[in-house]
C-alpha cells in the first residue's frame, strides 16, 4: 500500500453479507481505503439457501468469492479472519490475526439461530443461516427416504418419512413446501419399496398464523396453498422438546426423523464486542443514523442492529433493508471525510413481503397491493434473481429453475457430508 493510500481514512466493514458489500460498493468512488473482513471467503445469498437444502440449486449457485467481486475495485482488501473483538478506546478490530485499525466501523456480521434456551436442540434440529446448514438438511432430507427403502418396521419406516418443519415464517413456509414437492413430484418414481408420495410434512408455529407479518388473507392463502401440497400446518402448537427420535410438542409427539428449525435468530457477542446492551435476540439499538451511542463512527446495520421503524415496529432483517442501510452508512461516510454535514436519519423504504410456496405459488404483500399464485411467484422469482450478483450467475439459476419447473427434476440431488447427526457450530452467515 503507498502512502497515499495509508494516509486515506480506513473504513473497515465486519461481514460481507447484503449490507456490508452495500457499504462497500457505495464506497466505491470515495477516498478511502476499506478492508472488508469475514470468516469465509465467500459472499452467500441467503434467502436461497432453502432450494440448496431441497436439491433444487447448488451451493455454487449462491456463493460468490468476496475477492472476485472486488476484483475491480481497488480500494478494497479482502482479509479472511475471526474477528474476536473491538477495541473502542484504540479504535481496532481485534482479529485471530492481530489488530486492525480503523477511522469507521461498520459492523455487519449478520445474525445465527436461536433455540431460545435450548441449544441441544442444535444437534437434531439445523436452522438455516448457513451454507453447511443447507447441505446438512438436504443429506438428512435425502438420507431419510434412503432408510425408509431399506426399513423393514413400518414404524420406522414412518418415522423416516416423517419430516417436522418448526417456524411458520417465511423459512418454514419455502421449506415446507419445498420438502413436500421433492416428496410428491421429484423422487415420485426413485423407490420401489416405498412411495415417496406416502411422506408426511407438518409445519409447526408457536402463533395462531403462518406468515405474521403478512396480512391475515394472505397468510390464510399460504396456509390453503401448503395443504395443497399436502402439507399439514400445527398452528398453536410450542415445541417442548426435539431428540434424534423426534419432536415433543404441546399437541402430541410426533416421530420424526428429519427436523428442520426456523424459528429464531439471535447475533452473538456484540454486545460483548461494543459493551453496550442488547434486545433479547442479541441486536444493538443504534441511533437514528445508524451509529452505535458515543460511537459516531461505528456502526451496525442489518440483522446486527435494532432500528426503529413505524407504528412501534423495527425495520425488518431483510436483504434490502441491510443494502439501504449498508448505502446510507456509506454516504455518511462519504460526506464526513468531505467535509459537509451527513444526513443523519435513517429512512427505511419498504418494497413488500414475500415468501414463495412451492414452485408455482407464492404470496406477496406489497401495501395496497397484495399478490398470490403463479403471478406472485414469477414476481419472487424475478426479484431474487435481480439480488443474484454477477451476470453469469443470475442466467445459470433462471436456467435450473426454469429447468426444474419443467421437468419436475432437481440437479442437486446428492448425499454428501460425515453421515454423524451433529453439524458444525461454527457460523457461515458472514458473522465474524
Amino acid at each position: 500500500m503507498d502512502d497515499a493510500a495509508q494516509k486515506r481514512p480506513r473504513v473497515v466493514i465486519i461481514g460481507a453479507g447484503f449490507g456490508g458489500l452495500a457499504a462497500a460498493k457505495a464506497l466505491k468512488k470515495a477516498p478511502v481505503e476499506i478492508e472488508i473482513i469475514d470468516r469465509r471467503n465467500y459472499h452467500l445469498f441467503q434467502p436461497l439457501l432453502y432450494q440448496v437444502a431441497t436439491a433444487d440449486l447448488s451451493p455454487a449457485d449462491i456463493a460468490w468469492p468476496i475477492r472476485g467481486i472486488f476484483s475491480g475495485q481497488p480500494n478494497v482488501t479482502v482479509t479472511m479472519s475471526e474477528v474476536t473483538g473491538i477495541d473502542l478506546s484504540n479504535r481496532q478490530v481485534i482479529t485471530a490475526d492481530g489488530p486492525v485499525d480503523y477511522d469507521h466501523l461498520i459492523i455487519a456480521t449478520g445474525a445465527d439461530h436461536s433455540y431460545f434456551g435450548n441449544d441441544g436442540w442444535a444437534a437434531h434440529a439445523p436452522g438455516l443461516k448457513r451454507l453447511v446448514d443447507a447441505t446438512e438438511i438436504r443429506r438428512r432430507v435425502l438420507t431419510a427416504f434412503e432408510r425408509a427403502e431399506l426399513a423393514d418396521d413400518p414404524a420406522e419406516q414412518t418415522r423416516q418419512l416423517t419430516f417436522a418443519v418448526v417456524g411458520g415464517g417465511p423459512t418454514g413456509v419455502e421449506m415446507a413446501g419445498a420438502i413436500a414437492e421433492l416428496a410428491n413430484f421429484t423422487l415420485a418414481r426413485d423407490f420401489r419399496r416405498i412411495s415417496s408420495t406416502d411422506a408426511r410434512v407438518i409445519l409447526i408455529e408457536a402463533g395462531p398464523r403462518l406468515l405474521a407479518p403478512f396480512p391475515p388473507d394472505l397468510s390464510a392463502k399460504a396456509q390453503r396453498s401448503l395443504e395443497g401440497l399436502g402439507v399439514e400446518v400445527w398452528t398453536d402448537v410450542k415445541v417442548q422438546d426435539i431428540t434424534a427420535d423426534g419432536v415433543e410438542t404441546s399437541r402430541a409427539y410426533l416421530p420424526a426423523a428429519t427436523v428442520v428449525w426456523g424459528a429464531g435468530v439471535a447475533v452473538k457477542h456484540l454486545g460483548d464486542w461494543l459493551g453496550v446492551e442488547t434486545d433479547r435476540s442479541g441486536r444493538v439499538g443504534v441511533a437514528s443514523d445508524l451509529s452505535v451511542p458515543d460511537q459516531p463512527d461505528v456502526y451496525v446495520i442489518g440483522d446486527a442492529a435494532k432500528v426503529a421503524w413505524k407504528d412501534g415496529m423495527d425495520v425488518p432483517g431483510i436483504a434490502p433493508a441491510a443494502k439501504q442501510q449498508g448505502a446510507f452508512v456509506a454516504r455518511r461516510i462519504i460526506d464526513t471525510v468531505a467535509g459537509r454535514k451527513p444526513r443523519d436519519q435513517f429512512t427505511y423504504r419498504h418494497a413488500g413481503n414475500l415468501a414463495t410456496i412451492g414452485r408455482h405459488a407464492a404470496v406477496i404483500d406489497f401495501g395496497k397491493i397484495k399478490l398470490s399464485g403463479f403471478i406472485a411467484w414469477a414476481i419472487w422469482g424475478v426479484a431474487h434473481i435481480y439480488f443474484l450478483i454477477g451476470v453469469r450467475k443470475p442466467i445459470m439459476v433462471a436456467l435450473s429453475w426454469v429447468w426444474s419447473y419443467l421437468t419436475y427434476a432437481k440437479g442437486a440431488r446428492l448425499i454428501t457430508g460425515r453421515p454423524a447427526p451433529q453439524i458444525s457450530e461454527t457460523p457461515d452467515d458472514h458473522t465474524a
